[in-house]
């Protein structure tokens, strides 16, 4: 191990280009420290790199499966002694049932009956009622002198397209939507609260939907019979883990980055068919989930010209990779007119097996929300100087906005 590895601060994280430039020119992988945590790991920050490990059979989720086991440092085990402290023992078994932890035939079993229940029709068929719950949210807050583009518009709408996803009935939202809010993004004065209340309406809501079906997710992934009730209950929790905060996370970044180049806003209005190209451009200008999970070597061997040994821990710098000046060109621009190849053109949504499975509905949901912002009405404009805009930080993974204070 090297004996000085970088120290990532929220700060160089969030300066894609030249955050990453010495780790990226470097002819092997070097350490960095991720923001707020102690222990090294190999950051992978060139695009091809990234797309590589994603699909490298020997690098691994899950540390446990590790032939004979490894004493090496492992910052996956800090990070989540942080997430997960102060939570109840028995609720743990759903927030660590996360799909991004598992490899292989286990991984498969957990991701396919969600990926079959996932279907294009089911994500076609939420279109009508994000457009309505996008525009009554902004009928709402256009009243008012201002509003918080992130608490009131782009958590609630996440919340509200996940709650009519998984299947919770129209009576019972708002409490469970409420309940999301205490554990996901409240003040965390009710985090305890929010986690058990979801747990408990998503067991009874298991039952009701095995009595009588309906045609939402969990009646789906009921009849589909490859998960356990208990494992449903956890596809609520990493549905709201990944489609509530990073979702609602990126759509106010997005919009702080469109008003950040208002060329690009007057481009969207001027072109009617560019809001729905300019969703990739957005997801890889932000690129929210800037750092991907840990992944181990299964075994010895060497990785983009560095010779792993077993067990040692490895992770991606998915933001880092979306602006290697390598494969696109001026990466730190915004351009929602960028054309891009053949896929996503960016690694956002991940790449290989643990690709996003809810890209799709992100891409909805991203279109009609610049349509809904940037098309139909004039654009937000920021409510306080652009130098008051207030970032906190995650352990791990750097910067994100805890307001977007804008008038509609």
């Amino acid at each position: 191990m090297t004996a000085t590895p970088l120290h990532l601060t929220p700060e160089l994280v969030e300066d894609p280009v030249r955050g990453y430039a010495d780790l990226r020119s470097r002819p092997d992988l070097g350490h960095a420290v991720l923001p707020g945590l102690n222990t090294p790991a190999r950051l992978i920050t060139r695009y091809d790199d990234v797309r590589a490990a994603l699909t490298e059979p020997r690098l691994i989720r899950d540390r446990t499966a590790v032939p004979g086991g490894t004493d090496m440092p492992d910052p996956q085990a800090e990070l989540l002694a942080q997430g997960f402290e102060g939570f109840p023992e028995e609720y743990l078994p759903y927030l660590s049932g996360h799909l991004a932890l598992f490899d292989g035939e286990e991984h498969t079993r957990r991701r396919n009956p969600l990926t079959r229940a996932f279907t294009a029709r089911r994500v076609s068929a939420l279109r009508p009622f994000v457009e309505k719950t996008a525009q009554e949210l902004v009928a709402g807050l256009a009243e008012r002198e201002q509003a918080d583009l992130l608490g009131e518009f782009a958590y609630p709408l996440s919340t509200a397209v996940i709650c009519e996803l998984v299947g919770v009935d129209a009576a019972d939202q708002e409490r469970v939507c409420g309940w999301i809010r205490d554990f996901a993004y409240g003040d965390g004065s009710r985090i305890i609260e929010g986690l058990a209340g979801i747990v408990e309406y998503t067991k009874d809501l298991v039952a009701r939907r095995r009595a009588e079906p309906t045609d939402d997710l969990v009646s789906a992934l009921l009849a589909d019979g490859g998960m356990s009730d208990d494992e449903i209950v956890t596809v609520f929790f990493l549905l709201i883990n990944t489609g509530i905060t990073p979702p609602a996370l990126f759509l106010a970044h997005g919009v702080l980055a469109l008003l950040d180049h208002p060329e690009q806003g007057e481009l969207l209005r001027a072109e009617p068919e560019l809001p729905a190209r300019a969703v990739p451009e957005l997801l890889r200008f932000v690129t929210l989930v800037r750092i991907g999970a840990t992944l181990y070597a299964a075994e010895d061997f060497e990785f983009a010209g560095t010779p792993l040994k077993k067990g040692e821990a490895v992770t991606v710098a998915l933001f880092g990779a979306n602006h290697d000046p390598e494969v696109y060109e001026v990466p730190e621009r915004l351009d929602v007119t960028r054309e891009f190849g053949r896929g996503d053109g960016h690694l956002a949504f991940g790449h290989g097996p643990h690709y996003c499975i809810g890209a799709a509905l992100g891409r909805v949901v991203t279109g009609v929300v610049l349509e809904e912002l940037f098309v139909r009405r004039p654009a937000p404009v920021l409510a306080v100087d652009r130098a008051d805009v207030a970032f906190g930080h995650w352990p791990g993974d750097g910067f994100h906005l805890l307001s977007l204070p804008v008038r509609l």
